[in-house]
């Protein structure tokens, strides 16, 4: 996927989870969004938006396929990350300033037939069997240092909740995507 967004547009796209996180901490109401001036902040697209304080993990949503506009999109995700993460009690006012936002761009999903068509670091993936499914995005494999099999087995077990081998299993679906990242 071609990295084509502009400084203004990256720098747009931040400050759009920015304030929108800002604002529904305030308001408790996601804000209404105004892409004016870009076409590209107006196409569905899917969306991934991260949140760390120190360096850490500190809320991470979003969904695989497009649903919103992405200026909106961006808007949604970035709130739900900020105090809809489970794992993670909700982001206050009085943090906002610590965290760092990182915005993932994701291209079309493509399914495909085995797991050497992988590359660790590049590519995203989602394991699907039945109504389970999990996802990583592509930084989680040099995050932790894993090889093929270990991404998979992990992304199995602790995502999808499913054996940690199901990847190896026919009845397993796997696509992979790219990202697009935008950072502060």
């Amino acid at each position: 996927m071609e990295n084509n967004f502009s400084e203004k547009e990256r720098k747009a796209l931040l400050k759009i989870a920015r304030n929108s996180i800002e604002f529904y901490l305030k308001y408790r109401k996601i804000p209404q969004i105004q892409t004016s001036g870009s076409e590209k902040l107006k196409e569905k697209r899917a969306v991934f938006v991260t949140l760390k304080k120190d360096e850490e993990l500190r809320g991470c949503i979003g969904h695989l396929e497009p649903q919103y506009p992405l200026g909106e999109a961006v808007a949604r995700m970035a709130v739900a990350a900020a105090v809809g993460d489970n794992r993670f009690l909700p982001i206050t006012l009085e943090e906002l300033s610590k965290i760092k936002i990182e915005i993932s761009i994701l291209s079309p999903l493509k399914k495909i037939s085995h797991p050497s068509q992988i590359k660790l670091g590049e590519h995203g993936v989602i394991i699907k069997r039945g109504f389970q499914g999990g996802t990583f995005l592509p930084e989680v494999a040099k995050e932790f240092n894993y090889n093929l099999e270990e991404f998979l087995n992990v992304l199995c077990l602790r995502k999808a909740g499913l054996p940690a081998d199901a990847w190896c299993d026919p009845e397993t679906e796997i696509y992979i995507f790219t990202t697009i990242k935008i950072k502060e």
